[in-house]
């Protein structure tokens, strides 16, 4: 019976997954592998080409590609209108009219809570208390007003009897007697410290306080040991130290960040207007502060199946240097750079902080797979990831891909927004400043 023909027998909300499932368990029945199908699919070539496809298989993936859109398109019928936002040369247009950003009226408490987090991770590598610590801080630091005591932080999803009874001990005290041990504790110290080099994990960071390596001159001293990257991290951090490191321990207020994306933004549309850039990280969820710039690029003219093309990431770097915003180049390969930006100074003279810029290059058909990892949080990733397994499909920051009946990932599905991401899933779509989790 024909694929189409099936899908009069089962609930519209089925189809996708029908066609996968026929799709892999005949794959399976075939065997072997054969080379490209015809050109019957070249204009509905998927976003990534068709490699290894049982024979005669391209013809039902371009089918597979027009079924897929032709589902989004209905679930996007029903879904109810939101407001969209302006331009895409605005990464968060609806926010820029938000007031100068306040302090937490919990800052302390949020503080402490990711100080904990930190040490779990690095430390303990206890994952689940560090997911619990992170979860708290997040739910607290959007609190309106100021907990008086922990049983009122109980009652917010995400805070337990144990987090509450700290936060008990830090409003009477003023401090933690846990972190006051950890912060005495020079192992945990130097796990920690190394662990803000590119490269060194918490695995890495232990073994080197086991022999002895715990400082910055201790990893100097014993470069040989380092691999490629971890020798770049190190020459990061020791440019940290001796030239930026108190304005990188600065956070950024909203107003700077948004400052700071209309130049971006700026610019590179002055370059040419087919770019595409987001601005992702918690400021693009609507934090109040952030911790560096974190930016997505991409163009038409740049796909998955392209060879490298560099100069589009080059351009957008050497622009942001000509009209001074970007100051110091830590790295540039082709598809990532790192490097620190600097906004013009104030009008009375005052000269803003420095502060750190990651500009990457992605694909266009991985864009929005891209723009959604990127934005966070990591919680709302790992939750977003596990429901998607339970419907079958697979995601990374590159792309979604369907799961077969033997739980071999297929060919990626083609992505045009975020919302097409959601849609495959069947979950409703969350904005971005609702997935702070």
């Amino acid at each position: 019976m024909r694929l189409w023909a099936l899908m009069h027998l089962i609930p519209k909300r089925h189809h996708l997954r029908l066609f996968f499932s026929l799709k892999y368990s005949s794959s399976a029945k075939r065997g072997g592998r054969g080379g490209r199908g015809g050109g019957g699919a070249q204009a509905l070539r998927s976003p990534r080409p068709l490699c290894g496809a049982p024979s005669g298989e391209l013809r039902a993936q371009g089918t597979l590609n027009d079924a897929s859109r032709a589902l989004l398109r209905h679930r996007r019928k029903r879904r109810p209108a939101i407001s969209v936002p302006g331009p895409r040369w605005s990464s968060a247009p609806a926010m820029s009219k938000r007031k100068a950003p306040q302090e937490s009226p919990n800052e302390g408490i949020t503080d402490f809570l990711t100080e904990l987090a930190n040490y779990e991770r690095n430390v303990n590598r206890a994952i689940h208390k560090y997911n619990a610590y992170r979860k708290a801080a997040s739910v607290i630091s959007r609190y309106p007003s100021k907990i008086r005591s922990g049983a009122e932080a109980k009652k917010l999803d995400g805070v337990g009897a144990k987090i509450a009874e700290k936060i008990d001990e830090f409003l009477s005290t003023g401090k933690l007697r846990k972190l006051e041990k950890i912060r005495q504790d020079d192992t945990s110290a130097s796990i920690n410290f190394l662990t803000r080099v590119t490269g060194i994990g918490p695995a890495a960071a232990r073994k080197f306080v086991e022999e002895g390596i715990k400082t910055l001159e201790d990893l100097r001293r014993n470069e040989h040991k380092l691999t490629h990257h971890q020798r770049i991290g190190l020459k990061h951090l020791h440019f940290y130290i001796c030239r930026y490191f108190e304005d990188f321990e600065k956070r950024i207020p909203r107003e700077e960040m948004l400052q700071m994306q209309e130049i971006v933004l700026k610019e590179v549309e002055k370059l040419d207007s087919n770019y595409i850039a987001t601005v992702c990280g918690s400021f693009r969820r609507g934090a109040e502060s952030s911790g560096d710039m974190d930016v997505l690029i991409t163009h038409p003219s740049f796909t998955s199946d392209s060879s490298k093309q560099s100069r589009l990431l080059h351009q957008v770097v050497e622009q942001l240097e000509k009209v001074h915003f970007v100051t110091d180049m830590l790295s540039k390969g082709d598809t990532k750079f790192m490097g620190v930006c600097q906004l013009p100074d104030k009008e009375d003279g005052t000269a803003y902080p420095h502060r750190r810029i990651d500009i990457r290059l992605v694909p266009k058909d991985q864009y929005y797979c891209g723009v959604l990892y990127f934005t966070g949080s990591d919680i709302f990733n790992k939750n977003m990831r596990a429901h998607a397994l339970e419907m079958g499909f697979t995601i990374n920051e590159y792309t979604i891909r369907p799961l077969g009946v033997t739980g071999v990932a297929g060919e990626a599905l083609p992505v045009e927004s975020e919302e097409d991401i959601f849609d495959y899933i069947q979950w409703k779509y969350r904005e971005p400043k609702d997935r702070s989790e």
